[in-house]
């Protein structure tokens, strides 16, 4: 049972940061909305739509004390893919390699959830958890994701949370009729 849900989560991670290097190479060319605080992006091969935004507070720490990190970009998104059955599929990227082994927690209001991580990025385990968290985040004001890096530093990234719902249902609406 173990080794079947290693080959499930290597497969899903797979097909996850695939199509998240397709995001990364993101334009002005195929963002299709804004909302507020969150952008909404439609790729089209393979089919795919997305609402990302970027912190608007980040904290990076080492040993109690606030440093300053070199970081790419830190980015939250939700994903939709009608070709692989990938509804409301939430990805985040630290900026930086996660340390291995580790998980990102995810804080909305009084919910928190831990996010899987490989390499620089992570996602909750299940769709259910996907779905779980898209809820949280259309009924609260911010998401709070703090994580360790591989050379020991925690960071601390909040993203507001202002006009997710519109960009998250443009996107899904846009992938899914």
């Amino acid at each position: 049972m173990a080794s079947k849900l290693v080959r499930i989560i290597a497969g899903l991670s797979v097909a996850c940061v695939a199509s998240m290097a397709v995001a990364q190479q993101a334009t002005t060319d195929n963002r299709v909305g804004a909302n507020v605080d969150w952008s909404v992006f439609q790729g089209d091969s393979p089919k795919e739509c997305w609402g990302v935004s970027a912190p608007k507070e980040t904290v990076n720490t080492r040993e109690g004390r606030v440093v300053a990190v070199r970081r790419s970009e830190i980015q939250l998104f939700v994903f939709y893919r009608p070709d692989t059955s990938k509804d409301g599929q939430v990805t985040f990227t630290g900026g930086y390699p996660f340390a291995p082994g580790s998980t990102v927690s995810l804080e909305v209001g009084d919910e928190q959830f831990n996010l899987i991580t490989e390499g620089e990025w992570a996602w909750p385990t299940t769709a259910g958890d996907d779905a779980k968290i898209i809820s949280a985040m259309k009924r609260g004001a911010s998401a709070t994701l703090t994580a360790r890096s591989a050379r020991g530093t925690q960071t601390k990234d909040t993203f507001s949370l202002l006009g997710f719902t519109a960009a998250v249902d443009d996107a899904a609406k846009r992938c899914n009729g």
